[in-house]
Order: structure tokens, then sequence, then C-alpha cells
């Protein structure tokens, strides 16, 4: 009985760094380490009642513009405007067709005015 003596291949590490690599890589393009631009506001949700004092003011973002109440402002023009009002509730609803860049223009220049306290509501 002759045997021959069966020789092992040594496994070649190359396929599986590549793999290793290539995991690494998916993972460290697909994860997001910091977070870009909080804005901190809340949602306005049914059945809750408005505090006594002035009426909320209400803030249209339309996507030829924005219309506070029912006056027609630049987004240079916002803060001043929110600032001259009594109201301390702004409530901002975006129309059919605004992109999300124009609302998040819109949030982070009403968020600059002191003492005003941002609700988004649906459309």
């Amino acid at each position: 009985m002759l045997r021959q003596a069966r020789q092992r291949r040594r496994l070649s590490m190359t396929s599986l760094i590549d793999v290793i690599f290539l995991l690494l890589l998916f993972f460290m393009l697909s994860s997001t380490f910091t977070r870009y631009g909080d804005l901190p506001f809340l949602t306005a949700t049914g059945g809750t009642t408005v505090p006594d004092g002035p009426a909320p003011a209400f803030l249209r973002v339309q996507p030829d513009g924005i219309r506070l109440n029912v006056t027609d402002v630049t987004l240079t023009d916002l803060p001043a405007a929110l600032a001259a009002l009594e109201a301390t509730l702004v409530l901002i609803v975006a129309a059919d067709g605004v992109t999300a860049q124009a609302l998040v223009d819109v949030l982070v220049t009403a968020q600059s005015v002191p003492g005003v306290s941002l609700r988004l509501i649906g459309g």
C-alpha cells in the first residue's frame, strides 16, 4: 500500500484581507460620526390647548416666498418681523412644492429670534 503523502496547501490570506478591507471601507463610508445642524423645535400635536396670552403667529413657507400671518416677508426680514410680533408661539407650515432646504433656511432664521417658540405643523 503506497500512500501518497498529501501536501497541505497553504491558505492565502490575500483574499481574506481584501474582504476585511472592503467591509471596513463600507462601514466607514455608510456611518455618520457627527450630527449636522440639529434644529430644536417641537411638532404640534392634536388636542393640545393653546396657553393664555397672545394668539400664535402663522408662518407659511411657500415655493415663491414666505408669508407671516397675512404679510409677505423675505428671509432677511423674517427675524425683525418675528421680533415685532406679540406672539411667542410661531406655527410653521410648508406648502406643497417647498424644498427641504427652503424649510430649513426658514427654521434656522426663525430660531435665531430670542423668545420665539417654533411649532412645525402639517400642511
